[in-house]
């Protein structure tokens, strides 16, 4: 742990705010052994690293991989294929985890040496196995920037994942800008821009002529992104685009990305590919896929949509009015794009600016992509992700202490970072050194809550959430200070003195708020004495940092750590599929249920048989032995197929309200939402969250996007709609419609299927004709198919009344004449089995039970064929409204 106080004087470069440095940290062993080495604690062997595409295919193999033991074979994976540095099979080429960790810690312990953090040399040693030992044994992991760039020869030192752009109102600032994204991108990291000073496209230039506006030029911004790779490696580039709600093209920038995703749609229902990283497929043909939407609002425009009052947008040059907007139809159009494709975001510019610990530099005007770094313009921001559930004892409690120490060691490593960095331009290396953010956080929140029998969404799980955040931010300020001691404040601390203490005592008093349980008494107290500490420290050291935490979604990292949750996510789902070599899938039960079972009492038998029950039924709900008030601790983001219960939209919102007090920056947290979710209900998520105080918001509808990459179930591997309206407004077919006609025969029951279709070729309406039934069975499937008709009409997705009405059973069942059917369970099960053939992508059609074709419809050849269906160009008129049309 690092002292307050060393006995032997450093010497280090000046500091940013003229004052030479007297002492230096002091660090004792906690985590190791005195006088051992941090690789001597773990067991080590060599494996293959193998990455496979889904058909099989080796993308990525390096054999001989030297490993910890106790690592998952997907993290050596992803470390493998990410992290490792040099040509594969060159003498250059890494193959060992220690050389990665090795090439990052050696650089950062001699840039330490070098710029007098450390009192002595054998503090820098201590500091340097500490900072091993928490790497190795995945208690904690830096940005991927620091893995891809620090200590590579020849490579910038390029440490920072998350940046903040500026860009002026200029021809040449709008290109400088392009550069500088793409070599952000280049490197590994991320960036965010407020362009909300582009004026608009309703605007005067000065030359003549109008202006293109931002939504013109973000365009080309979305392109770069999409043609470069992050870090030199297939991770996509990371972007936000953010735009203030009084700039006159606000309106245009709230459905841009949804236009496009409209665009995604129809080229998906013409037969391109719906995967989102497919070049040349439906998402990589459009527009504005590569970056985040927000609209930054102030506490005016929510009081103006609370009290339904009009809004006016100003011209950037002169401040005139361009537009008058009720402010609630504004609201309700960022609640409709949102509820479409889930962007864009908002951002809560007034409560922002309250918490700014530096208002007399600069106000806060954007954020970095996902939303956590939240920051003056041109800055900079290195994370490092602590894994919280390294930290919980075996007696399932967290242990504060560790933790504390922890923070110390990976604090003490990000600010050695920031003067020895690269940055890509003058403006952000000044401020960088100016502002010293940093950006602590944690991951693996939802795994640690369900261990310790907690719900996510519960009063005791937002407290215990809290108060860790609380101990964290408020032990690396206290580190800050400390350093400060050493090597003097951030240089813009001076003038900002009374606004930073100010906000310090805001995220103070937020701890001695905490109420308290007797189950978190003693984390709530820690957070209240580390606040105590961080405030009397800085009120007489300063700070050396301008900010300390934020919360980051530890992507890559989350992997290199084996979370089992991401940042401060829950668990998306107790079951999850993973697709396998050569196909098939993996069921992947959650590892941390049966801790939480035995920690709320269940003995070894019964937490047997819960874990059989959940392996086989994809749903802890109606497992034996499992108390009701239990139910709730295993609650997820996503709800299970075969049970109804998941984490409401409001529960990750009083998650994040319960956190945001105890962070410097926000947290990168999307609020899941079901499918069935309203417009309507976006707006109240969208308002409580202003009212809660957050700083940011984002919310994803499951099944808004035709691509989704994560799997639930066996039987819904991923949401695939067709025309879909966003309200119950019904589509009506035209009075004259193509129609296909099919003759089935089911266990010698014959009959007729129309299909009327709209102008894209999707259904619109269903017909069924019994040849030799009675008046009841006719008139029952005649009901059947207008009610069909309406869902369909409605925007009722095909794909879900395949998969419920697909393998009903109930007579006439039985054999076919159709070789994709062969044998139907009844007549309404070969209906839709039929509509999956013809209507539905292959894969869907298969789930449902349809064999493959070898030749398509379109295909076939000419002259007489085997089953009565016309060929497209044989699709005949039917009248507008037969007997039961609808």
């Amino acid at each position: 742990m690092a002292k307050n106080v060393a006995d032997v004087a450093g010497e280090a470069r000046r500091n940013g705010n003229g004052h030479r440095p007297k002492v230096g940290l002091r660090f004792e062993r906690y985590f190791t052994p005195p006088d051992s080495h941090a690789y001597d604690l773990v067991e080590w062997e060599r494996r293959t690293a193998a990455i496979t595409s889904e058909k099989g295919q080796v993308i990525f193999e390096q054999k001989d991989v030297e490993v910890p033991r106790s690592w998952s074979q997907l993290a050596i994976n992803v470390v493998a294929q990410k992290y490792f540095r040099g040509s594969p099979g060159s003498q250059e080429r890494e193959t060992s985890v220690r050389q990665i960790i090795d090439r990052v810690v050696e650089t950062l312990t001699r840039w330490g040496r070098e710029g007098g953090y450390f009192a002595t040399d054998e503090d820098a040693d201590n500091w340097s196995e500490e900072l091993r030992f928490l790497l190795v044994t995945q208690h904690a992991s830096f940005n991927s920037p620091v893995w891809f760039n620090i200590g590579v020869p020849g490579r910038q030192q390029q440490g920072s994942a998350c940046f903040i752009n500026s860009v002026q109102d200029s021809m040449e600032s709008i290109l400088d800008l392009v550069k500088t994204e793409g070599m952000l991108f280049k490197f590994g990291s991320g960036t965010g821009t407020n362009l909300s000073v582009l004026r608009s496209s309703k605007e005067q230039l000065s030359g003549g002529g109008t202006a293109s506006g931002p939504v013109s030029f973000m365009r080309g911004y979305d392109s770069f992104a999409g043609s470069i790779k992050s870090g030199g490696t297939t991770r996509r580039a990371a972007k936000m685009v953010i735009l203030n709600a009084d700039h006159p093209d606000v309106l245009d920038f709230i459905r841009c990305k949804a236009e496009e995703e409209k665009k995604a749609w129809a080229l998906i229902e013409a037969g391109y590919n719906v995967g989102f990283n497919v070049p040349g497929g439906a998402y990589d043909s459009v527009q504005f896929q590569n970056a985040n939407h927000s609209v930054r609002i102030t506490d005016t425009f929510m009081n103006a949509v609370a009290d339904d009052k009009t809004w006016e947008t100003h011209a950037i040059v002169g401040g005139r009015t361009i537009d008058t907007y009720k402010a609630r139809t504004l609201w309700r159009e960022i609640a409709d794009a949102a509820w479409i494709c889930g962007d864009p975001g908002l951002q809560f510019d007034t409560t922002i600016q309250d918490w700014n610990v530096v208002p007399n530099t600069g106000r806060i005007n954007a954020t970095n992509p996902c939303s956590e770094f939240v920051f003056l313009d041109d800055t900079a921001c290195n994370l490092l992700s602590l894994n919280l559930m390294k930290f919980q004892t075996e007696g399932g409690t967290f242990d504060v202490e560790r933790f504390r120490r922890a923070v110390d060691v990976c604090f003490t490593g990000q600010e050695i970072l920031v003067s020895n960095a690269s940055y890509p331009t003058p403006a952000i290396a000044k401020n960088s050194e100016a502002l010293r953010p940093l950006g602590l956080g944690y991951a693996n929140l939802g795994a640690l809550l369900m261990s310790m029998g907690l719900a996510y969404d519960s009063e005791e799980g937002r407290r215990f959430a809290g108060a860790i955040t609380s101990i964290m931010t408020g032990r690396a300020f206290a580190q800050s200070a400390r350093m400060a001691q050493v090597k003097g404040t951030f240089s813009e601390f001076p003038k900002n003195r009374e606004p930073m203490l100010r906000v310090m005592e805001k995220h103070r008093a937020a701890a001695h708020e905490l109420t308290t349980s007797p189950e978190s008494a003693d984390v709530v107290t820690a957070a209240q004495k580390t606040w105590d500490d961080a405030v009397a420290l800085g009120r007489t050291h300063g700070y050396r940092n301008a900010q300390a935490t934020v919360l980051a979604p530890t992507g890559t990292i989350g992997l290199m750590m084996d979370c089992d949750t991401t940042g401060i996510e829950p668990d998306l789902a107790l079951v999850k599929y993973k697709k396998l070599v050569g196909g098939g899938l993996l069921k992947i039960v959650n590892n941390t249920v049966p801790a939480a079972l035995r920690k709320l009492g269940y003995d070894s038998a019964e937490v047997k048989e819960i874990v059989e029950f959940i392996d086989d039924n994809d749903t802890i709900e109606g497992a034996p032995h499992l108390a009701d008030e239990h139910l709730k601790v295993f609650d997820c983001a996503f709800k299970p197929v075969k049970g109804s219960r998941s984490i409401a939209p409001m529960g990750h919102v009083r998650m994040m309200a319960a956190v945001q007090p105890f962070i410097s920056g926000s947290m990168s947290k999307t609020v899941n939402l079901p499918t069935e979710a309203t417009v309507e209900e976006i707006e109240q998520t969208y308002m409580e969250s202003w009212k809660l105080g957050l700083k940011c918001i984002a919310i994803y509808r499951d099944g808004c996007k035709r691509s989704q990459p994560l799997s639930t179930s066996l039987e819904k591997k991923k949401e695939e709609a067709t025309e879909v309206e966003f309200r119950a407004v019904r589509r009506k077919l035209p009075d004259e419609r193509r129609s296909i006609t099919h003759k089935f025969d089911v266990a010698g029951h014959e009959g007729y299927l129309t299909v009327g279709l709209y102008e894209d070729g999707q259904p619109g309406e269903l017909f069924v004709t019994m040849a030799k039934e009675g008046s009841t069975i006719s008139g029952l499937m005649d009901a059947f198919a207008t009610q069909t008709s309406y869902a369909l009409q409605f925007g009722v997705p095909l794909k879900f009344m395949v998969d419920k009405f697909t393998h009903m059973r109930f007579e006439p069942s039985g054999f076919t004449k159709n070789k994709e059917i062969p044998i139907a369970k009844s007549i309404v099960d070969y209906i839709f089995r039929w509509m999956a053939s013809h209507f539905l992508p292959a894969e869907d059609a298969e789930e449902a039970g349809v064999i493959r074709r070898e030749v398509t419809v379109e295909a076939a050849p000419a002259g007489p064929a085997p089953a009565p269906s016309p060929a497209p160009a044989e699709l005949r008129v039917i009248a507008a409204k037969p007997a039961n049309g609808v």
